[in-house]
């Protein structure tokens, strides 16, 4: 059956762009996430996001809008790129901070987040082990980059929106952390039961079932987990290490196995 279609070209003479409002600015932000060492914290470790303080000036030397506050990596997107790629590249050139699994979770787009103007901005986030961030630096516009603990990060002066979008970031991870394998990013390749169960606690504990908050159960359930598998030396026996303990303990890593979490079981 013959279908008429009308040229785009002949649609767009009648289009008139001043009819429609667009945004004044299309950003990407970027929550990045690790546990980091904490001798004060419950679990001798603690989970803490990464923030930027935005400059007093900005590289033309001129007032930064919102300088001096701390505020997440991120910036304007190009029109040559898309806003996950935007978001690397600014995390790269306001950190140093690079090649990280970057996952999308919100759009933020009311009138009035930002003086500027109606300002859309994507927000993602990342989870990654503390070592990767060793190498930290401010860069571009940020004056300084540091690691806060995600309480102590609620309470600073914050730019923008952003003390909305660190919650929604917050519940959005404990969310993957008890559907999803996420745990293994905050981990080394390989770790031990007891570095899983640590993970889990900090980062997520107000939404873990019994299970794995109970020692007992947790030691129990874990070595059967399908998504973890015993590291295997060439001779075929289990790795170990003794790096928390003066005992050996195995060694796991994650395996491709994805979980899917069906409202039907």
């Amino acid at each position: 059956m013959d279908k008429e279609y009308i040229h785009h070209a002949d649609a767009l003479k009648e289009y008139d762009v001043k009819k429609y409002r667009t945004p004044d600015g299309y950003t990407s932000d970027i929550a990045i996430f690790t546990i980091a060492s904490d001798e004060h914290a419950e679990y001798g470790r603690k989970l803490k996001i990464m923030l930027i303080k935005r400059a007093l000036t900005n590289n033309e030397g001129k007032p930064n809008i919102e300088g001096g506050k701390w505020a997440l990596p991120g910036g304007f997107v190009n029109p040559d790129e898309t806003a996950l790629e935007a978001a690397a590249r600014e995390l790269a050139e306001e950190t140093g901070v690079l090649h990280l699994h970057l996952k999308h979770y919100a759009v933020y787009d009311k009138e009035g987040r930002d003086p500027r103007g109606w300002m859309i901005t994507n927000a993602h986030y990342a989870a990654l082990p503390e070592h990767l961030l060793s190498n930290r630096k401010a860069g571009d516009d940020a004056a300084e980059v540091n690691l806060f603990d995600v309480e102590e990060a609620l309470k600073l002066p914050l730019a923008f929106d952003h003390k909305q979008v660190i919650e929604d970031a917050l519940s959005r991870i404990k969310l993957d952390m008890v559907q999803t394998t996420l745990a293994g990013r905050f981990l080394q390749e390989e770790f031990t039961l007891s570095e899983l169960r640590s993970v889990l606690l900090c980062a997520a504990e107000d939404v873990l079932d019994e299970v794995v908050k109970s020692e007992p159960f947790f030691w129990r359930k874990a070595p059967k987990l399908p998504f973890i598998e015993n590291v295997i030396n060439q001779d075929g026996s289990s790795k170990t290490t003794q790096r928390n303990s003066k005992y050996k303990t195995k060694l796991y890593r994650f395996n491709d196995y994805e979980p899917v979490k069906s409202i039907y079981k």
